[in-house]
């Protein structure tokens, strides 16, 4: 275990012979540190995308699995009864919490939007709306509907099946998309930093070729490339992960809605997310650039 640390804290200090064979500037050294600057800025979108989408899928599963609604469709003087009758078949239906007829106004108001907020409904067909709560154990909708289909024919029970098996498979397929998105920036992100990594072996072969004459082992020269190339990327994720979390967090809050435009961002213990992408990106950096310094430097034997 110590002997991991002291290898660790080498590669960290560097060697300042073996560093000059890395060019300190120049455009591959631009392109290392704005390549992980961009993944991970991208990244942090990405992440923050897929976990909002979890938790507004999670929260509007989660709002329509405890809570069903039940229709009346009956003639007007026949509703008050069948109204009652419902009422009963829920006080007598284990896993029923609560439940209670939508009055005119809650009714009127979930019309509005289409209708308009001046509906006459004491002068329409229209069916009267009861809400219930299931408790944790939650009730048998098909015993409940096979009563009701007994004791008020004319009414229908709706347990949002229908809604929320959608809802899942979209937050399922939005997380998998997050996920994709995130693998695909990563890939981009190794295949510039090879790139520039083998640009930079190449334009220094002279020098390679030189150390090699004085006994430098091939190793010896490609750590040099690593650590440099992963401390740039290391660098340049830190500034792209910290504009990516202040820009999530400068945008509006979900409020009370949870609306999906506005929810996306980071909750609590998923602000360690993002603090985890700079290290993955010098993990990226760290095999793409080894590897290539294995390759190019093996080609130039």
């Amino acid at each position: 275990m110590m002997a991991r640390i002291s290898t660790f804290l080498h590669f960290l200090a560097g060697d300042a012979q073996a560093d000059r064979v890395v060019p300190p500037t120049g455009y591959t050294a631009r392109l290392t540190v704005f390549a992980a600057a961009s993944m991970a800025f991208l990244a942090v979108f990405a992440l923050s995308l897929s976990l909002a989408t979890g938790r507004l899928a999670d929260r509007w599963g989660e709002a329509l699995a405890k809570s069903s609604t039940i229709r009346i469709s009956a003639p007007l003087d026949q509703m008050d009864a069948q109204v009652l009758a419902v009422m009963e078949v829920l006080a007598t239906t284990p896993g029923v919490k609560d439940a209670r007829p939508l009055s005119d106004d809650e009714q009127r108001a979930l019309l509005a939007p289409w209708f308009g907020p001046d509906l006459p409904l004491d002068q329409l067909p229209i069916p009267k709306l009861v809400e219930v709560i299931e408790d944790a154990e939650g009730f048998d909708p098909e015993g409940l509907r096979a009563r009701l289909a007994g004791e008020a024919p004319g009414a229908i029970l709706d347990d949002h099946a229908r809604w929320r098996e959608p809802l899942v498979r979209a937050a399922t397929r939005l997380r998998a998309l997050g996920l994709v998105a995130i693998v695909l920036i990563t890939a981009l992100a190794g295949v510039v930093i090879t790139l520039a990594a083998s640009a930079a072996l190449s334009a220094n072969e002279q020098v390679i070729r030189v150390l090699r004459l004085v006994g430098a082992q091939d190793n010896y020269i490609a750590r040099a490339f690593v650590r440099r190339y992963t401390l740039r990327a290391l660098g340049g994720a830190v500034v792209g992960t910290t504009l990516g979390a202040l820009a999530i967090f400068l945008m509006p809050s979900a409020g009370d809605q949870g609306n999906f435009l506005t929810g996306i961002g980071f909750q609590r213990w998923e602000w360690l997310w993002p603090a985890l992408i700079p290290l993955f990106a010098a993990l990226v950096a760290f095999l793409a650039t080894r590897q290539t310094a294995k390759n190019v430097l093996q080609e130039k034997r």
